[in-house]
């Protein structure tokens, strides 16, 4: 009687467990059945903002569903990221990651999730660069000349920042620190008004968006001498990067990518990289590459997880070697 009970109990909780497996089956071959959101941890109107609805509304067409964006700006990118981090993992509440979510971990004391172990890679969708810029009336015409006028007269040369810890910021930076220069740091409250200041000649170089920069270079108000990517950007051909023209080994860039709660079931990851795969090879990415100076490419999880990885790492020693802190 005892082992008939027991192999009752047993059968039950195998159907049980069968039971479960079969619905968790059902709901990944189901998704999505509602929307998805990805949120954005900045201000509606940027350049992070913009990536994410483009590939919002493209993923929604491959999905068949609706795809929204929400902003939940503040805090540095925190508050949308924490959001995230304590949602359910089951892929309706995403995240598009940038740059500042690889340089949080080293500038703030702490940090209310995990950045490794909170989250689960899903697509590293684009990369981008900056552009190094000085005024067209600066006898400064190459990342050779900026190197020389800076070593020969220390302090006197100074660059415009618009945020601590931003990737214009720290791509000067890393500048100053392998170029063994100092470049007095000057911070403004946004791009538009540091590069006021450019133009007006009351400093002397920033780190730029192509957002920012592209139509003052076009126009002659602003003189670009090199892109900070490893290699030569197809939107800016002419123009080398500061490796080729003064400092090796210098590469600095920002970054999208998607990001999920950790747990997330890796089906529904593959999903949605696939998706995004798709999404970024449509005509409105196309345009967006040439205005905000991307480079597409919808990585796989395991090449975006192990990008992240080392994007936190190696901001870690520019970020301690200056002494940077936001307080």
């Amino acid at each position: 009687m005892q082992m008939q009970r027991n192999t009752r109990i047993l059968s039950a909780l195998f159907a049980f467990a069968a039971c479960i497996a079969l619905s968790s089956t059902d709901a990944i071959a189901a998704y999505p059945d509602r929307i998805i959101r990805i949120v954005v941890p900045f201000a509606p109107g940027g350049g992070t903002d913009v990536v994410a609805r483009t590939l919002a509304q493209e993923m929604a067409k491959d999905l068949g569903g609706s795809v929204i964006v929400e902003n939940k700006p503040g805090a540095g990118t925190i508050i949308g990221t924490q959001s995230v981090a304590t949602s359910a993992p089951d892929g309706y509440t995403l995240l598009m990651g940038t740059f500042a979510n690889a340089v949080n971990p080293s500038l703030q004391a702490k940090l209310p999730y995990d950045a490794h172990h909170d989250f689960a890679a899903v697509a590293l969708i684009a990369r981008s660069f900056n552009l190094v810029v000085v005024n067209t009336a600066s006898p400064i015409k190459s990342i050779a000349d900026l190197i020389a006028a800076a070593r020969a007269e220390p302090d006197k040369l100074s660059y415009g920042t618009y945020g601590t810890g931003t990737s214009a910021h720290l791509a000067g930076e890393l500048f100053k620190h392998m170029a063994k220069v100092n470049l007095t740091t000057v911070p403004y409250k946004g791009a538009a008004p540091a590069i006021t200041d450019l133009i007006g000649g009351q400093i002397q170089v920033m780190f730029t968006t192509v957002a920012s920069a592209a139509s003052l270079i076009e126009g002659g108000q602003l003189r670009a001498l090199a892109v900070t990517t490893a290699d030569r950007s197809p939107a800016f051909p002419q123009l080398p990067t500061v490796a080729e023209t003064g400092l090796p080994g210098f590469e600095a860039e920002t970054w999208y990518g998607l990001l999920a709660p950790a747990k997330t079931p890796p089906d529904i990851i593959d999903r949605l990289n696939r998706s995004a795969a798709k999404a970024v090879q449509a005509d409105a990415f196309k345009k967006l590459s040439v205005n905000e100076g991307l480079v597409l490419i919808a990585a796989p999880p395991q090449e975006f997880g192990r990008y992240y990885r080392s994007e936190v790492e190696r901001w870690r020693k520019v970020i301690e070697d200056a002494g940077i802190k936001i307080e």
